[in-house]
Parts: structure tokens; sequence; C-alpha cells
């Protein structure tokens, strides 16, 4: 499967995840709220947490936000990246329980600075393999958006 075909398929899950909620009343407070019955991701984990709107969420929608978690900002970027990019994304992705996007821009972003240069998309490849695949003892400070 192909970089594109694994993100399109993630987006279609977080999607699917969406499309499993119900409104839910609290007659004794007069308020009412969507639960969701998710199978692939914590969907109220990350509408809260990418402050999306429940009442206006399309497939378009989950794609930018499968672009948003492994680091473009719009999913016309994912489509447009290197084969390196793509690689570092799914690796990304498939390792947010050691490392959310976050913390992997700040960690390149003091390697670089602390050596005065700007890597390319296959040096940061590199480098995410080299530190992060098979170490343990790398904890993301964000939880995991994956069901298990």
């Amino acid at each position: 499967m192909s970089h594109i075909a694994y993100f399109k398929l993630q987006a279609k899950n977080l999607h699917k995840d969406y499309k499993t909620r119900t409104l839910q009343a609290d007659p004794l407070e007069g308020s009412s709220s969507y639960k969701y019955a998710p199978k692939y991701f914590d969907i109220e984990s990350i509408l809260f947490d990418y402050k999306c709107d429940e009442d206006d969420f399309s497939l378009m929608k989950a794609q930018h936000l499968i672009a948003c978690m492994i680091g473009f900002y719009k999913w016309t970027e994912l489509l447009k990246a290197s084969e390196a990019e793509l690689e570092l994304a799914k690796l990304l992705f498939d390792n947010q329980d050691k490392i959310h996007i976050e913390d992997w821009r700040m960690y390149i972003v003091g390697v670089e600075r602390d050596n005065n240069t700007t890597f390319d998309a296959e040096s940061r490849l590199e480098i995410f393999k080299h530190v992060f695949l098979g170490k343990e003892g790398f904890e993301s400070s964000f939880s995991d958006y994956r069901l298990k």
C-alpha cells in the first residue's frame, strides 16, 4: 500500500469513527452532548485537541486532521510531499505512542539549532530512524490518538 493510500485509509477510518456519534441528552442538567463508539481513533480527544466543529465534520476535514497529525498543514501539502517526507510521516503516525508530532518538531528544531544547520527530508528521516525506532524509554507528553 502506498503512503498516500495508507493516509487515505486512516482518514476514512477517522470519518467512520465520527459517524458513530449519537446525541446524549442529560435531562437533569438540561444539556446534551455527543457520544461516540469509535473503532480506530480516540475521536473525542482528536476533536477537542484540534478544536473541530462536531456538527460540521466531513471526510475532507478528516483528511485535513490526518495531515495535521503527521506534520503537514493541509492535505494537499501531504499529496505533494516527497517519498522521504511521506515515509517520515508514516513513521510518526505509527509511532505516536513514542513521540508526538509536536515533540518531534521541537526535537528536530533543537538539533538543527545546536548544529547550526537545516536538515533535508532524507536527513530528518534518518535521524528519526536512528534516534526513535527500536528505542525504549521515549514517552510522548501527548496521548496516542489510535485505539489499541
